[in-house]
């Protein structure tokens, strides 16, 4: 009978200090890094700070599972850099990436579409070209050069139109709308939201203008690296899951339109 007083016990006490144990445990750190030139995913605040709609997505799943936490989120990386770190597993997650077929393969999307995106066509203020569909843009010629960031997937997008001449070898939107505005190009194929405050954070919201047709959109996703242990990738989709089923997904979209 003490024998089982003692047992009894001990798992009394056992169960007592599960949570105590759990919540000891180290977090499971997440590498990651913030986009150049993908507001509002990830904006400039000043000198030394980092912030925007991916800033609050990861903030509100580590409240969710305290036991997640992601780091590099203060460091600017091109696009192109963070695609090729998820892939070869330097990096862990992503944020807001847009799926595509060739994404696919090196990486993995997981959890809930996090918001959508709309292309459209970036000119210059004083070009006076209407744009209503693709022939539109076609029916231009070959001289009309169609400008797009190097490693995004709008290249995939006019590819897989095809009928233009694309120019991707700018990384970087500042790069391109300074193209654009030396005519070294006719049109820039970029996306939304945060197209005003690109054009005022570079300076160029009187020599550029935002054509109103949207030309295409597509969903931005959470990625993970396919070297990610496959129970941390369901952790982190079921704290997005939650996010999306409590509105606070579409809550910090607006916040950041």
């Amino acid at each position: 009978m003490a024998g089982m007083y003692s047992i009894g016990a001990a798992l009394l006490i056992a169960a007592l200090w599960m949570p105590t144990l759990a919540a000891a445990q180290p977090p499971v750190i997440l590498r990651t890094a913030a986009q150049e030139g993908s507001e509002p995913k990830f904006i400039a605040d000043g000198k030394d700070k980092i912030a925007g709609l991916c800033i609050d997505i990861m903030r509100a799943v580590e409240q969710i599972d305290p036991g997640l936490r992601f780091v590099g989120d203060q460091q600017w990386k091109p696009l192109i850099r963070v695609i090729a770190e998820l892939a070869n597993s330097t990096e862990d997650v992503g944020c807001a990436i847009q799926h595509t077929p060739d994404r696919e393969k090196l990486f993995n999307f997981i959890g809930p579409a996090l918001y959508t995106i709309d292309y459209h066509f970036l000119v210059r203020s004083d070009d006076d070209i209407t744009v209503n569909n693709w022939d539109d843009v076609r029916k231009l010629g070959p001289n009309a050069v169609v400008l797009v960031n190097r490693g995004y997937a709008a290249g995939e997008i006019l590819t897989a139109m095809g009928g233009f001449t694309v120019d991707a070898s700018s990384p970087r939107a500042e790069l391109n709308l300074h193209k654009l505005i030396a005519g070294r190009g006719r049109l820039y194929f970029h996306r939304g939201p945060g197209l005003h405050k690109l054009l005022q954070r570079t300076g160029t919201t009187g020599q550029v203008k935002i054509l109103p047709q949207i030309m295409y959109s597509a969903k931005l996703y959470f990625t993970a690296s396919k070297q990610l242990d496959r129970k941390t990738s369901e952790r982190i989709a079921n704290a997005l899951f939650s996010l999306e089923k409590k509105g606070e997904l579409e809550r910090l979209m607006h916040k950041w339109d």
